[in-house]
Protein backbone atom coordinates (compact mmCIF):
# COMPACT_ATOMS: atom_id res chain seq x y z
CA UNK A 1 0.00 0.00 0.00
CA UNK A 2 1.05 3.27 1.24
CA UNK A 3 3.75 4.13 2.69
CA UNK A 4 5.06 5.14 5.76
CA UNK A 5 6.59 8.42 6.65
CA UNK A 6 3.89 10.58 4.96
CA UNK A 7 6.87 13.02 3.60
CA UNK A 8 6.72 13.79 0.81
CA UNK A 9 7.95 13.16 -2.97
CA UNK A 10 6.61 9.60 -2.35
CA UNK A 11 5.10 7.01 -4.81
CA UNK A 12 1.34 5.17 -4.36
CA UNK A 13 -0.41 6.33 -1.02
CA UNK A 14 2.07 7.76 1.29
CA UNK A 15 5.84 8.58 1.08
CA UNK A 16 9.47 8.22 1.67
CA UNK A 17 9.25 4.19 2.78
CA UNK A 18 6.59 2.00 1.55
CA UNK A 19 4.87 -0.38 2.97
CA UNK A 20 3.28 -3.43 0.94
CA UNK A 21 -0.20 -3.49 1.31
CA UNK A 22 -2.00 -5.38 -1.65
CA UNK A 23 -9.57 -4.17 -6.91
CA UNK A 24 -9.68 -3.33 -9.54
CA UNK A 25 -7.39 -3.54 -12.72
CA UNK A 26 -6.03 -0.70 -13.71
CA UNK A 27 -5.88 0.58 -17.80
CA UNK A 28 -3.82 3.09 -19.11
CA UNK A 29 -4.40 6.79 -19.05
CA UNK A 30 -4.81 6.90 -22.84
CA UNK A 31 -8.14 5.17 -22.48
CA UNK A 32 -10.50 6.90 -20.29
CA UNK A 33 -13.85 5.31 -20.44
CA UNK A 34 -17.28 6.83 -21.46
CA UNK A 35 -15.37 9.49 -23.97
CA UNK A 36 -14.32 10.03 -27.34
CA UNK A 37 -11.46 8.44 -29.02
CA UNK A 38 -9.48 11.91 -27.79
CA UNK A 39 -9.82 9.73 -24.49
CA UNK A 40 -11.88 12.28 -22.73
CA UNK A 41 -14.88 11.00 -20.87
CA UNK A 42 -17.97 12.13 -22.26
CA UNK A 43 -20.74 14.45 -20.52
CA UNK A 44 -21.83 13.35 -16.86
CA UNK A 45 -18.99 10.62 -17.41
CA UNK A 46 -16.42 10.43 -14.06
CA UNK A 47 -12.71 8.80 -14.01
CA UNK A 48 -11.74 8.13 -10.88
CA UNK A 49 -8.28 7.50 -9.89
CA UNK A 50 -6.54 4.88 -7.82
CA UNK A 51 -3.25 4.31 -6.87
CA UNK A 52 -2.20 0.85 -6.88
CA UNK A 53 -2.32 -0.37 -3.05
CA UNK A 54 -5.83 -1.59 -2.00
CA UNK A 55 -6.90 0.93 0.12
CA UNK A 56 -7.07 3.55 -2.78
CA UNK A 57 -8.99 1.00 -4.65
CA UNK A 58 -11.39 0.71 -2.26
CA UNK A 59 -11.66 4.53 -1.38
CA UNK A 60 -11.61 5.09 -5.04
CA UNK A 61 -14.57 2.38 -5.48
CA UNK A 62 -16.33 4.28 -2.50
CA UNK A 63 -16.17 7.66 -4.86
CA UNK A 64 -17.46 5.91 -7.77
CA UNK A 65 -20.49 4.16 -6.20
CA UNK A 66 -21.40 7.28 -4.33
CA UNK A 67 -20.65 9.20 -7.77
CA UNK A 68 -22.77 6.78 -9.55
CA UNK A 69 -25.69 7.11 -7.28
CA UNK A 70 -25.38 10.68 -8.27
CA UNK A 71 -26.05 10.25 -11.79
CA UNK A 72 -22.58 9.97 -12.84
CA UNK A 73 -21.13 7.15 -15.10
CA UNK A 74 -17.96 6.67 -13.58
CA UNK A 75 -14.81 4.50 -14.25
CA UNK A 76 -11.73 3.77 -12.01
CA UNK A 77 -7.80 4.32 -13.53
CA UNK A 78 -5.31 2.31 -11.07
CA UNK A 79 -1.82 4.08 -11.65
CA UNK A 80 1.50 2.67 -9.77
CA UNK A 81 2.37 6.01 -8.27
CA UNK A 82 1.77 9.39 -7.18
CA UNK A 83 4.12 10.69 -9.72
CA UNK A 84 1.75 9.36 -12.58
CA UNK A 85 -1.71 10.02 -11.06
CA UNK A 86 -1.34 13.68 -9.36
CA UNK A 87 -0.11 15.04 -13.62
CA UNK A 88 -3.40 13.32 -14.79
CA UNK A 89 -5.38 14.90 -12.27
CA UNK A 90 -4.04 18.24 -13.39
CA UNK A 91 -4.28 17.26 -16.73
CA UNK A 92 -7.93 16.42 -16.31
CA UNK A 93 -6.91 12.80 -17.60
CA UNK A 94 -8.65 11.90 -14.47
CA UNK A 95 -11.48 13.85 -12.22
CA UNK A 96 -11.41 12.98 -9.04
CA UNK A 97 -8.58 10.88 -6.80
CA UNK A 98 -8.72 9.92 -3.43
CA UNK A 99 -5.48 11.12 -1.36
CA UNK A 100 -4.29 11.73 2.09
CA UNK A 101 -3.87 15.35 3.27
CA UNK A 102 -0.09 15.92 4.49
CA UNK A 103 1.41 13.41 2.62
CA UNK A 104 0.02 15.25 -1.17
CA UNK A 105 0.67 18.71 0.60
CA UNK A 106 4.17 18.05 0.99
CA UNK A 107 4.14 16.11 -2.57
CA UNK A 108 2.94 19.35 -4.25
CA UNK A 109 5.33 21.43 -1.10
CA UNK A 110 8.21 20.04 -3.08
CA UNK A 111 7.11 19.77 -6.67
CA UNK A 112 7.22 23.57 -6.48
CA UNK A 113 9.89 24.24 -4.46
CA UNK A 114 12.16 21.53 -4.09
CA UNK A 115 13.07 18.43 -2.57
CA UNK A 116 14.23 20.80 0.74
CA UNK A 117 11.63 22.71 1.12
CA UNK A 118 10.52 23.67 4.46
CA UNK A 119 7.32 21.56 5.28
CA UNK A 120 3.88 22.61 5.47
CA UNK A 121 2.41 19.96 7.01
CA UNK A 122 1.19 19.03 10.59
CA UNK A 123 -0.42 17.49 12.73
CA UNK A 124 -2.98 20.02 13.06
CA UNK A 125 -5.23 19.08 10.07
CA UNK A 126 -6.91 22.29 9.39
CA UNK A 127 -3.62 24.08 8.71
CA UNK A 128 -2.58 21.47 6.85
CA UNK A 129 -5.65 21.38 4.71
CA UNK A 130 -5.29 25.15 4.30
CA UNK A 131 -1.80 24.51 2.97
CA UNK A 132 -2.58 21.62 0.66
CA UNK A 133 -5.54 24.04 -0.93
CA UNK A 134 -2.85 26.76 -1.58
CA UNK A 135 -0.46 24.70 -3.62
CA UNK A 136 -3.48 22.32 -5.25
CA UNK A 137 -5.57 25.84 -6.68
CA UNK A 138 -2.52 27.01 -8.79
CA UNK A 139 -2.43 23.88 -10.59
CA UNK A 140 -6.13 23.22 -11.30
CA UNK A 141 -6.84 21.32 -8.55
CA UNK A 142 -10.09 21.59 -6.09
CA UNK A 143 -9.30 19.76 -2.67
CA UNK A 144 -12.64 18.67 -0.71
CA UNK A 145 -13.00 18.97 3.16
CA UNK A 146 -10.71 16.04 4.66
CA UNK A 147 -13.21 13.25 6.52
CA UNK A 148 -12.34 11.85 9.79
CA UNK A 149 -10.69 8.82 8.73
CA UNK A 150 -6.37 8.95 8.72
CA UNK A 151 -3.72 6.70 7.56
CA UNK A 152 -0.74 7.80 8.86
CA UNK A 153 2.57 6.45 11.19
CA UNK A 154 2.17 4.49 13.89
CA UNK A 155 3.93 2.25 16.27
CA UNK A 156 2.71 -1.52 17.38
CA UNK A 157 3.42 -3.21 20.52
CA UNK A 158 2.48 -7.28 21.45
CA UNK A 159 -0.47 -7.45 23.43
CA UNK A 160 1.50 -9.11 26.33
CA UNK A 161 4.69 -6.45 26.08
CA UNK A 162 1.58 -3.48 26.11
CA UNK A 163 -0.28 -5.63 29.18
CA UNK A 164 3.06 -5.91 31.22
CA UNK A 165 3.77 -2.29 31.52
CA UNK A 166 0.10 -1.44 31.20
CA UNK A 167 0.49 0.76 27.85
CA UNK A 168 -2.20 2.57 25.78
CA UNK A 169 0.02 5.33 24.61
CA UNK A 170 3.37 6.48 23.61
CA UNK A 171 3.50 8.62 26.19
CA UNK A 172 2.95 5.46 28.19
CA UNK A 173 6.09 3.78 26.79
CA UNK A 174 7.82 7.03 27.44
CA UNK A 175 7.29 6.92 31.10
CA UNK A 176 8.30 3.23 31.43
CA UNK A 177 11.42 3.79 30.37
CA UNK A 178 11.75 0.65 28.86
CA UNK A 179 14.21 0.26 25.94
CA UNK A 180 13.04 -1.06 22.43
CA UNK A 181 14.57 -1.97 19.38
CA UNK A 182 12.02 -1.03 16.89
CA UNK A 183 11.52 -3.12 13.41
CA UNK A 184 11.08 0.09 11.15
CA UNK A 185 13.63 0.26 8.17
CA UNK A 186 17.21 1.83 7.87
CA UNK A 187 15.79 5.46 7.39
CA UNK A 188 14.30 5.61 10.85
CA UNK A 189 17.13 7.18 12.64
CA UNK A 190 16.83 10.09 10.32
CA UNK A 191 13.28 10.82 10.26
CA UNK A 192 11.38 13.10 12.36
CA UNK A 193 8.46 10.91 12.36
CA UNK A 194 10.42 8.09 13.66
CA UNK A 195 13.34 7.59 16.24
CA UNK A 196 14.29 11.41 16.69
CA UNK A 197 10.94 11.93 17.20
CA UNK A 198 10.10 9.32 19.59
CA UNK A 199 13.06 10.24 21.62
CA UNK A 200 12.32 13.80 21.74
CA UNK A 201 8.38 14.03 22.32
CA UNK A 202 8.18 11.33 24.17
CA UNK A 203 11.46 9.99 25.92
CA UNK A 204 11.51 6.69 24.47
CA UNK A 205 14.79 4.84 24.80
CA UNK A 206 15.12 3.09 20.58
CA UNK A 207 17.45 1.00 21.51
CA UNK A 208 18.19 0.03 18.41
CA UNK A 209 16.35 -0.26 14.61
CA UNK A 210 15.86 -3.67 13.12
CA UNK A 211 15.96 -2.61 9.47
CA UNK A 212 13.27 -4.62 8.18
CA UNK A 213 10.49 -3.60 5.55
CA UNK A 214 7.97 -1.22 7.25
CA UNK A 215 4.89 -2.43 8.44
CA UNK A 216 5.93 -5.86 6.54
CA UNK A 217 5.11 -9.53 7.66
CA UNK A 218 8.81 -9.90 8.94
CA UNK A 219 8.60 -6.71 11.04
CA UNK A 220 5.63 -7.66 12.57
CA UNK A 221 6.07 -10.89 12.97
CA UNK A 222 9.36 -10.32 14.70
CA UNK A 223 7.62 -8.20 17.21
CA UNK A 224 5.07 -11.15 17.64
CA UNK A 225 8.07 -13.52 18.38
CA UNK A 226 9.94 -10.83 21.08
CA UNK A 227 12.76 -10.18 18.67
CA UNK A 228 11.76 -6.63 18.69
CA UNK A 229 9.53 -4.93 20.43
CA UNK A 230 8.00 -2.27 18.33
CA UNK A 231 6.96 -1.98 14.64
CA UNK A 232 6.35 1.09 12.39
CA UNK A 233 3.09 0.59 10.57
CA UNK A 234 -0.05 2.82 9.89
CA UNK A 235 -3.27 3.18 11.94
CA UNK A 236 -5.18 1.34 9.07
CA UNK A 237 -2.71 -1.69 9.34
CA UNK A 238 -5.70 -4.51 9.42
CA UNK A 239 -3.44 -7.24 9.64
CA UNK A 240 -2.01 -6.40 13.49
CA UNK A 241 -4.35 -8.63 15.03
CA UNK A 242 -3.00 -11.42 13.08
CA UNK A 243 0.53 -10.82 14.76
CA UNK A 244 -1.40 -10.00 18.47
CA UNK A 245 -0.10 -6.50 17.89
CA UNK A 246 -2.07 -3.08 19.45
CA UNK A 247 -1.13 0.15 18.13
CA UNK A 248 -0.11 2.72 20.86
CA UNK A 249 -2.06 6.08 20.86
CA UNK A 250 0.14 9.47 18.82
CA UNK A 251 -1.09 11.23 22.41
CA UNK A 252 1.19 13.98 21.56
CA UNK A 253 0.93 14.17 17.50
CA UNK A 254 3.72 14.21 16.31
CA UNK A 255 2.93 12.24 13.30
CA UNK A 256 1.35 14.98 10.50
CA UNK A 257 -2.31 15.28 9.67
CA UNK A 258 -3.05 12.52 6.98
CA UNK A 259 -7.09 12.54 6.95
CA UNK A 260 -8.35 11.57 4.08
CA UNK A 261 -9.69 13.74 0.92
CA UNK A 262 -11.18 13.92 -2.32
CA UNK A 263 -9.14 15.86 -4.58
CA UNK A 264 -10.71 16.77 -7.86
CA UNK A 265 -9.87 18.44 -11.47
CA UNK A 266 -10.93 21.59 -10.72
CA UNK A 267 -12.35 22.18 -14.10
CA UNK A 268 -13.99 18.53 -14.80
CA UNK A 269 -15.12 17.97 -11.69
CA UNK A 270 -15.72 20.97 -9.39
CA UNK A 271 -18.90 21.33 -9.24
CA UNK A 272 -20.70 21.72 -5.64
CA UNK A 273 -22.72 18.65 -6.62
CA UNK A 274 -19.59 16.59 -7.01
CA UNK A 275 -18.72 18.14 -3.61
CA UNK A 276 -21.68 17.74 -1.55
CA UNK A 277 -21.73 13.84 -3.16
CA UNK A 278 -17.99 12.89 -1.92
CA UNK A 279 -18.71 14.80 1.50
CA UNK A 280 -21.26 12.48 2.14
CA UNK A 281 -18.61 10.17 3.40
CA UNK A 282 -16.60 12.23 5.25
CA UNK A 283 -19.83 11.72 8.12
CA UNK A 284 -19.69 8.36 8.37
CA UNK A 285 -16.01 7.03 7.17
CA UNK A 286 -14.25 6.46 10.72
CA UNK A 287 -10.54 5.26 10.88
CA UNK A 288 -11.85 1.93 12.57
CA UNK A 289 -13.84 1.88 9.15
CA UNK A 290 -10.85 1.63 6.99
CA UNK A 291 -9.25 -0.44 8.64
CA UNK A 292 -12.27 -2.79 8.38
CA UNK A 293 -12.39 -2.28 4.66
CA UNK A 294 -8.50 -2.86 3.94
CA UNK A 295 -9.08 -6.10 6.25
CA UNK A 296 -11.82 -7.70 3.96
CA UNK A 297 -9.42 -6.85 0.93
CA UNK A 298 -6.01 -7.76 2.76
CA UNK A 299 -6.79 -11.01 4.71
CA UNK A 300 -10.40 -12.12 3.95
CA UNK A 301 -9.56 -11.52 -0.21
CA UNK A 302 -12.41 -9.84 -1.11
CA UNK A 303 -12.51 -7.70 -4.21
CA UNK A 304 -12.65 -3.98 -3.58
CA UNK A 305 -15.28 -2.89 -5.59
CA UNK A 306 -17.59 -5.28 -3.37
CA UNK A 307 -16.90 -4.47 -0.05
CA UNK A 308 -17.13 -1.02 -1.41
CA UNK A 309 -20.65 -1.28 -2.16
CA UNK A 310 -21.65 -2.87 0.68
CA UNK A 311 -20.40 -0.44 3.05
CA UNK A 312 -22.05 2.34 0.77
CA UNK A 313 -25.75 0.42 1.54
CA UNK A 314 -24.74 -0.48 5.24
CA UNK A 315 -24.08 3.08 6.00
CA UNK A 316 -27.46 4.37 3.77
CA UNK A 317 -25.11 6.48 1.76
CA UNK A 318 -26.46 4.89 -1.48
CA UNK A 319 -29.97 4.00 -2.57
Amino acid sequence: MSTVYRVAGAAAGVAALTIGLTACGGDSLEKSGGGDSSGKPGKGALVIGSASFAESKILAELYAGLLKDAGYSTSIKTVDTRELYEPALEKGQMDVVPEYAATLAEFLNQKKNGPNAAPVASSDVDDTVRALKKLAGPRGLKVLEPGKAVDQNAFAVSRKFAAKHDLKTLTDLGKSQQKVTLAAGDECPKRPFCKPGLEKRYGIDVAGIDPLDIGSVQAKQAVKDGKDEMVLTTTTDATLDQFGLVLLADDKKLQNADNVLPVVNAKSAGSRKIADTLNKLNAVLTTADLTELNKKVDAERLKPADVAADYLKDKGLVK
